[in-house]
Order: structure tokens, then C-alpha cells, then sequence
């Protein structure tokens, strides 16, 4: 684990004794059941990739701690809304506060500004976060295999399936995608972004792949900036994409969302 992942996990540990205080399980567990189903994270990927499109979970992201702020004008509901205007196949919401200066309501307003599921984007180590991240309506949660034991990772997972969840796990190399593949989930997340060098490359997708089974998703990570990316992992049968920075530095981020992705007939109803 990297010294910035081991600062965030160490601070998230922290906060959620401080959640835990404010809002118990038990009644965290009696909000989740008034709450309605989630919505169908994996099968909204697979009817994209079906149709022959590409299939982009659209990341809502304020701001990074490599970046700063990446967007001054930050509306989670309108960006959610063009978003799904524009062919987005799910929403990605940061929700981490101190270092990405996400909140929970922001994935709450975008899921009820759409229709489309929605990934909790936070560093997920507790069965407390899996209940929290149903609550505020998330349809899946992502678990990053270098923050986590197996044993960790098979609890969360359990936890997610259990409300009904999707998991996207998150390796950044073959020794971490080893591990994730020990997991039911078939959507297996592949980072670009070196952890220690802090440089993205989609050379460590098309470098992964081949060890990776046919019946799992690839959802590859950072570093896709122009067409000539789309392309050439699309050519390497490579169909789901998770995009933030990209669009967030753009007035229409739908609308760069369908140019990067030629989805400018594609569109969802709100």
C-alpha cells in the first residue's frame, strides 16, 4: 500500500468510528429497509456492451488530491442528468470529503436526477460503509484490492450481494487481479494509474488482459483522454470505461462523453 492509500484508509477508519457514533448499524439497517431495490449496475454495462456501444460508468468528481479542484461549477443533478442524456451506462459519485471533497448527498441527488445505476466511488473497509452506501441509494460499491485483505474483500463482497449490490473490485497489477478473481463479481476494474509512480498508462490494461477469464467484465481506469484510446483498447475487445477528469474539466460533460465515445445517437431517458 502506497503512503497516500495508507493515509486515506488510516483517516477513513477514523471517520467511521465517527459515523458509527452519530448513526448506529441498527438504524442505519432500518433505513436501508424502507429504501426501494437498486437498480441493475451489471446488467446496465452488459446491455451497452450488447448493443455494441461502449459502455461508460461517467464518474461526478469535484476535485482529486493529485488534481485540486477539477470543477468549480459542481451540480451533481445536472451533471448526472447530461450524463444520462448522452449514453452514460451508470454514474460513478465520489463521496469521500477530505480528500475529494465528495459528500453522500451528492450520490443521493444524482441517483434521483436518473435513471441510470449509480457506483459509490469512496475506500470501502467496513461492512458498516457497504449498509451506508444502500442508504444513500448506491447501486454498487468499489473495493480496491490494494487497501484490503481477502478476507476483507470476501466480506464487503458478501455484504454488497446481500442488499442486492454490484461490486467493482480495482486492481492496478497481476498480483492484485490474482486475488480479485477469487471474488463472484464479474466486474473487474483495471487502474492505469500507477499508485507509486502517479503516471497513467492503458498499457496495464492490454498487458492484464490475457489473464483474465472470458465470463468477466473488464472496466478499465484512468488515463482515457482521446478517441485514439477508445479505439484501441475497443480493437482489444475491451468495452467499459470508468471516465471522470475528462469530462469534469468540460462545460458539457455529456456532451464530451459522447464525442469520446461516439454516442452521439445514444440516449437515455431521464
Amino acid at each position: 500500500m502506497t503512503d497516500i492509500l495508507q493515509e486515506i484508509i488510516t483517516r477513513k477508519h477514523a471517520e467511521i468510528i465517527e459515523r458509527k457514533a452519530r448513526l448506529g448499524l441498527a438504524e442505519l439497517q432500518e433505513s436501508v429497509a424502507l429504501s426501494g431495490p437498486a437498480r441493475d449496475f451489471i446488467g446496465s454495462i452488459r446491455s451497452k456492451i450488447g448493443a455494441g456501444q461502449a459502455a461508460v460508468i461517467a464518474e461526478i468528481k469535484k476535485a482529486s488530491p493529485s488534481a485540486g479542484i477539477i470543477r468549480e461549477d459542481f451540480n451533481p443533478v445536472s451533471i448526472a442528468q447530461d450524463y444520462a442524456a448522452h449514453g452514460a451506462a451508470c454514474l460513478s459519485v465520489l463521496t469521500d470529503e477530505h480528500y475529494f471533497q465528495g459528500a453522500d448527498i451528492y450520490l443521493t441527488a444524482a441517483r434521483e436526477a436518473c435513471s441510470v445505476p449509480v457506483l459509490r466511488k469512496d475506500f470501502c473497509i467496513d461492512p458498516y460503509q457497504v449498509w451506508e452506501a444502500r442508504a444513500i441509494g448506491a447501486d454498487a460499491i468499489l473495493l480496491i484490492v490494494a487497501a484490503l485483505s481477502d478476507e476483507q474483500l470476501q466480506t464487503l463482497e458478501e455484504s454488497a450481494h446481500y442488499l442486492g449490490m454490484a461490486v467493482l473490485v480495482e486492481v492496478h497489477n497481476s498480483a492484485e487481479l490474482q486475488r480479485a478473481l477469487k471474488l463472484r463479481t464479474p466486474l473487474i476494474g483495471i487502474n492505469n494509474r500507477d499508485l507509486h509512480r502517479f503516471v497513467t498508462d492503458i498499457e496495464t490494461t492490454l498487458q492484464l488482459l490475457p489473464q483474465i477469464p472470458e465470463d468477466r467484465i473488464v472496466v478499465t481506469e484512468s488515463g482515457i483522454r482521446q478517441v485514439e484510446d477508445v479505439l484501441q483498447l475497443r480493437a482489444a475487445d475491451v468495452n467499459a470505461f470508468l471516465v471522470g477528469e475528462v469530462f469534469m474539466r468540460e462545460a458539457q460533460p455529456g456532451a464530451a462523453l459522447s464525442k469520446l465515445f461516439g454516442l452521439l445517437d445514444a440516449h437515455i431517458v431521464i
